[in-house]
């Protein structure tokens, strides 16, 4: 949980820098931008102006009666409205189209940079925090930029005219309005550190109960062979009932908030009808219709300095939310292209990326020196040393922890060395192009992932044009077309979400089908078969032998049995190799692997006495 508060302590401090790379997403939206604010000001000027027309009907009635004057001053004043009308579609219509356009941007922006990220940044970060990153977050600032935009221009303007009417009309009466404007900023300031604070805890909480929501539908299997339902209904019940109380506590500070300055506000109304209402009985000047133009003014004079500070909150509530969207596309990728190798991409024209060194086949791999570490201190791989050529496998063994699934980490450039070099044909793979090295790629992982959709879906996402029958040949060669031909639809069949529909076998021979389709030069085989029963692991291995013909692969293996066939075997252990050999080289040996080997060899035949799995 704790990575979902990583970067909530923001204490609503204004960063103009934050701001002006998201105000940069309304570039692409100048025409609606402007109706915007061309809306905003004309209606503002219109505000300004409905009270001296008021005014003139007033004292033009008032000298002469129902004169055509009169009809002509009401004709404009409510072709006056009429354009006020034209102006508020306008600006809500603009404002929904810059809301809606900065959403989609900056929700595709941080998609790509999330895709562009190397392994090590999710490693820190549950998808409960990606996943805000991407909804509410890009939500929150889309839907408060139009609004600021608007009311900076409506409000700043209407305040203008406001107060230079009132102080034409009456200098004195404006002075008397005027004074409520400290008591309005403290009223203001002290309800919004109020709002701001209840908002921001209320935020924090939804994280944490987003984070807990998604690992429990994540943990789903886990939660009922633990019978842990009614602890985590507990955990989120509490979770929720922290948000309603500081959602409760926001939505009160708001409801207050309002009817407070509307009291000000109309307190300052108050005192001008009270002074002016004796000015004009004494006939000091101040005609009728002036006077109830100034106090039409005077009412709506609290009215943008409350939407201003409301808008200022807005923007400070959204400033989490910015500086943690603006972070996310920010961050650098560990894993990425030297520069040296995106200029020469850039001469060569290298489709796709996909600059290769000179050297498009791949014959041999070397690892050189090579030593790495997750934190700096505590040592995964130290100095290590290996030779592989093309048609080779070499399969890794040994104890949790050893170094084994970071071997094939860092060939894959999931991560690179910290010290030393891997070399592709004599060429440090730092020196081509990512995108080209995992195209040649081939991994299978312990746990495949599949997508929801059909069986034929998830196979071509290995290649995106691959062919029906391309597809059908790729299952055929990994023993996978038998088993899917029996299922409903066959290859049309509906996997469900992350293959939840088919057995972990078969979504080891799809996930197999996929990586072949792609037809890598590399493959790496991360415990493939060690949660699949013995006869479709029988079915895996022999896919598995078809496909490693001619090719470089790296087999970590949980069942020794699997990898009897491998060309050479490594012992892993602290990060080193202490054993390397064929299957029979390392049993003549009689040492690690030889006790390895029997140990497990003695547990799976008496799984196999016993009936019981393997593993």
């Amino acid at each position: 949980m704790s990575g979902a508060h990583q970067d909530e302590d923001f204490k609503g401090r204004f960063d103009p820098r934050v701001w002006r790379r998201l105000v940069s997403y309304l570039g692409e939206h100048r025409g609606a931008v402007t109706r915007l604010a061309i809306g905003g000001a004309v209606i503002a000027a219109i505000e300004a102006a409905l009270p001296l027309f008021v005014a003139a009907m007033i004292d033009e009635a008032h000298a002469n009666g129902l004169t055509s004057r009169l009809s002509m001053i009401v004709t404009f004043y409510l072709s006056t409205f009429i354009a006020f009308a034209a102006c508020v579609w306008m600006f809500i219509r603009a404002a929904g189209e810059i809301s809606t356009g900065v959403g989609y941007r900056m929700r595709q922006d941080c998609f790509r940079k999330l895709q562009e990220l190397s392994f090590s940044f999710f490693d820190t970060r549950p998808v409960g925090w990606l996943t805000s990153r991407l909804t509410s977050d890009c939500g929150r600032i889309s839907g408060t930029l139009p609004w600021v935009i608007l009311d900076l221009f409506w409000g700043s303007l209407l305040l203008a005219a406001t107060a230079t009417a009132m102080l034409i009309i009456h200098v004195r009466l404006s002075l008397i309005v005027f004074s409520i404007v400290p008591v309005l900023i403290a009223a203001s300031w002290g309800f919004q550190r109020l709002m701001l604070h209840s908002g921001r805890q209320a935020r924090r909480t939804n994280s944490a109960m987003t984070a807990s929501y998604n690992e429990a539908l994540q943990g789903a299997r886990t939660t009922k062979t633990l019978v842990r339902e009614e602890r985590n209904l507990g955990e989120f019940q509490r979770l929720s009932t922290e948000m309603r109380g500081w959602m409760m506590k926001n939505s009160i500070q708001s409801s207050l908030y309002f009817p407070v300055i509307m009291t000000i506000g109309a307190a300052g109304a108050g005192l001008a009808l009270w002074k002016g209402g004796g000015d004009y009985l004494s006939g000091e000047g101040l005609t009728l219709g002036r006077l109830v133009a100034f106090l039409q003014f005077a009412g709506v004079f609290a009215q943008p300095i409350q939407e201003l500070a409301q808008r200022f909150a807005d923007i400070l509530n959204a400033s989490t939310a910015a500086e943690r969207v603006v972070s996310l596309l920010d961050t650098t990728s560990e894993i990425r292209d030297h520069p040296t190798v995106l200029a020469a991409m850039a001469a060569t024209h290298a489709p796709d990326r996909a600059f290769d060194g000179g050297s498009p086949r791949i014959r041999e791999v070397r690892f050189e020196g090579v030593s790495f570490w997750y934190k700096p201190g505590v040592p995964v791989l130290t100095d290590f040393n290996l030779h592989v050529r093309e048609g080779q496998t070499v399969a890794l063994v040994g104890a949790t922890g050893g170094g084994k699934s970071t071997i094939v980490s860092l060939m894959a450039r999931f991560y690179e060395p910290r010290e030393g070099s891997i070399l592709l044909d004599g060429i440090d793979y730092r020196e081509r192009s990512l995108h080209w090295l995992q195209s040649n790629l081939g991994v299978i992982q312990q746990v495949p992932h599949l997508f929801s959709g059909s069986i034929r879906e998830n196979i071509r996402y290995g290649r995106l044009d691959a062919s029906d029958a391309e597809i059908e040949t790729a299952a055929k060669r990994v023993n996978a077309h038998d088993f899917i031909l029996s299922m409903e639809k066959g290859y049309d069949f509906d996997v469900g979400e992350c293959g939840e529909r088919l057995s972990t076998g078969q979504r080891q021979l799809v996930a197999l089908a996929r990586a072949v389709l792609r037809n890598p030069q590399i493959f790496i085989m991360d415990e493939a078969t060690s949660s699949v029963d013995t006869a479709t692991e029988r079915l895996i291995q022999g896919g598995i032998e078809e496909v490693l013909r001619d090719r470089i692969a790296f087999v970590i293996a949980h069942r020794l049995s699997t990898i009897r066939r491998a060309d050479v075997i490594l012992v892993i252990d602290g990060g080193r190799i202490v054993e390397q050999g064929t299957h029979r080289e390392l049993l003549a040996k009689r040492s690690r692997y030889f006790e390895l080997y029997t140990n497990q060899y003695a547990v799976e035949r008496e799984a196999e006495l016993f009936g019981a799995p393997t593993a």
